[in-house]
């Protein structure tokens, strides 16, 4: 158990958290949410013992041991990666560090008798130690995130595979407490759903912050929500938390205006000048100047926008028989596609496989080796990246946002000013002079995405939206964009993201081809899962079954047999005709998914046609015989 009592920390002048307690127990799974730059890595890095707190104290046995994943992790250079994952002075790290040395000293010189003599020492202390199954354990890790070089160093690793090899590293230390500030970042969608599952039998406690909300759904027994330097509690998952917050809220209303109610009437009292004892009429003051200092958290803060866009024309963009190639790797080959307006579209995708590289050549940032991009004379491109390169930290955030527009008008035909849009992005008056390197990283893209939206664009190209933003600045960027007229392009690894923005996918597969899909991402992995379970059923059917279906041809059989080509053929029809009536709905979610209803139901009925027309197809075969 770890436990912290009136734990306090500012940045400057402004407090992140004050006098906050918690317990952490063993079978503890934790999310830590808040507004970005609230505290929560700061948070984080005082339990770790990473940074100092100014005022409390952090109390747990000796031997308690906390692992603590950065939101970017700092990797020792002149280490290879196992050497990397087996750090720590564990014996059984130890161990396993001398083994994997004594193991490739033998590789390089295997007829070395001194050699064979120290493997064969340590691996005896390997089975002392029980050592062999954190060996499996740790390389399955390595293998499930990508990571399948061992003995390479890290400098040799692209940026995103040393983010995992973190990772593994923090999953394979043996501790009570794993703390993990955005491990989902960066990871493509197949990596979170195997480390959502690894960490729902993680042997220690677990806290971690993640915008990523199915997986904090799916993880989490407790919540912890920063808000305004307090720190809440809540048991149970994401779901429960939403639920819970609602009710403190309209709870912590209530009891404002019942505390309100209260005041008017011991003012009234005292102002009517109400004959009574002077001791009375004393406390009658005495409770009134209390009552105006009791304070209520009901000052919600809200990140609000309502930004227009320019008008956007019947053509968008085209892209033509597109190729592009890297370093001798084919990325994209001969890909043709047409992006229409009212378009709803997220491209995903193992890492590395190239759906960056689209979204610049849709946007005209990267040029193809062979084919042609083009994109229609009104259209205007919002472009939210993925870095901070277009931050700089030099520059105050209010001459940032100024770069832009002094002033912005809203659909509603309202004028905001610069300043006044700042603060519905949560950044006062005081705050808008502050350098920007100053700024958390949450702050920075908080920041980057409004000046993004400030420029009015009609078609909005987001890559990777969702890392480092606050859970509730994406579901109000969710809101926004139900709103938005123009056409939404989203690479993304975010599940819940893209169940709620996309209605159709582009998914880079390992073929090199890109699939072209209708529906959101939960809708993709149905799909998936129907299609292996179809291909397992296929498999163990067994060959006597078809002896069962060998019967005469009944006179009905004969007049089905008559009609289901024609059958099949009008639902093949059918199923194409909504198919261009889902494309033509745009933004119309619920003409969408009552035309996904239907073509569900079209698809279905002509599965069964086709099954059916399988066994009238073997009857007629066998009478023809």
């Amino acid at each position: 158990m770890l436990t912290v009592e009136n734990l306090s920390k500012s940045y400057g002048d402004k407090i992140l958290f004050e006098n906050v307690s918690c317990t952490i127990e063993s079978n503890d799974r934790i999310g830590l949410i808040g507004v970005n730059g609230t505290g929560k890595s700061t948070f984080l890095k005082v339990l770790a013992g990473i940074d100092s707190n100014e005022s409390g104290e952090i109390n747990h046995a000796k031997d308690y041991k906390i692992e603590y994943l950065a939101q970017e992790p700092h990797l020792h250079t002149d280490l290879t990666v196992i050497e990397q994952i087996y750090y720590g002075d564990s014996e059984i790290m130890k161990t396993m560090r001398e083994y994997e040395k004594a193991l490739g000293l033998l590789e390089l010189d295997p007829n070395n008798e001194k050699n064979q003599d120290n493997l064969l020492a340590v691996q005896q202390k390997m089975d002392e130690l029980d050592a062999w199954e954190a060996n499996t354990a740790a390389k399955t890790v390595l293998t499930k995130l990508g990571i399948t070089s061992f003995h390479k160093n890290v400098t040799d690793l692209s940026g995103g595979q040393q983010k995992r090899v973190a990772i593994a590293k923090a999953l394979i230390q043996p501790a009570d407490l794993l703390i993990l500030d955005e491990p989902t970042n960066h990871l493509d969608n197949e990596t979170v759903e195997w480390l959502e599952k690894y960490l729902t039998t993680y042997k220690g406690a677990l806290l971690l912050v993640t915008h990523d909300r199915y997986f904090l759904n799916r993880v989490t027994n407790r919540i912890f929500e920063l808000d305004q330097g307090n720190l809440y509690q809540y048991s149970g998952n994401y779901e429960l938390f939403l639920e819970k917050k609602a009710e403190r809220e309209a709870l912590e209303a209530s009891n404002q205006q019942k505390h309100q109610n209260t005041l008017k009437r011991e003012l009234a009292w005292l102002r009517r000048g109400a004959k009574a004892r002077s001791t009375k009429q004393k406390a009658r003051v005495e409770r009134v100047h209390e009552l105006k200092e009791k304070k209520f958290d009901t000052n919600r803060q809200n990140v609000e926008f309502h930004v227009g866009s320019t008008r956007l024309g019947k053509k968008v963009i085209e892209l033509s028989d597109v190729s592009k190639s890297y370093e001798g790797k084919t990325l994209i080959d001969d890909f043709n596609y047409l992006v229409n307006p009212g378009d709803r579209l997220g491209i995903i995708g193992p890492n590395g496989a190239g759906k960056t590289t689209l979204l610049n050549i849709m946007a005209r940032r990267v040029l193809p080796d062979r084919g042609e991009v083009e994109i229609g004379e009104t259209v205007k491109i919002g472009y939210y990246t993925q870095g901070d390169e277009e931050l700089d930290p030099e520059m105050r955030i209010i001459d940032y946002i100024r770069e832009v527009a002094e002033v912005i008008h809203t659909r509603e035909g309202e004028t905001i000013t610069a300043e006044q849009m700042l603060e519905r992005f949560l950044f006062s008056r005081s705050a808008q002079w502050t350098y920007i390197g100053r700024l958390s990283g949450g702050e920075k893209r908080r920041l980057y995405l409004l000046k993004v939206l400030m420029t009015e664009p009609n078609v909005l190209f987001l890559d990777e939206p969702t890392n480092d933003l606050d859970t509730q600045t994406l579901s109000v960027l969710e809101e926004y964009l139900d709103q938005f007229p123009g056409v939404v392009i989203t690479v993304s690894h975010d599940r819940y993201f893209l169940d709620r923005v996309v209605d159709h996918l582009l998914i880079f597969k390992e073929s090199k081809a890109i699939e072209d899909f209708y529906g959101n991402y939960t809708d993709y992995l149905a799909r998936r899962t129907e299609e292996s379970e179809g291909a397992r059923k296929k498999q163990v059917k067994s060959k006597p079954q078809k002896t069962l279906n060998r019967r005469k041809m009944s006179y009905k059989d004969k007049k089905e047999w008559e009609t289901i080509e024609d059958d099949i053929t009008a639902l093949e029809d059918t199923i194409a005709e909504l198919e261009k009536s889902i494309a033509g709905a745009g933004s119309d979610l619920e003409k969408v998914q009552e035309l996904y209803a239907e073509q569900a139901a079209a698809e279905k009925e002509l599965e069964a046609k086709m099954e059916r027309w399988e066994e009238l197809s073997e009857l007629a075969e066998e009478m023809n015989q």
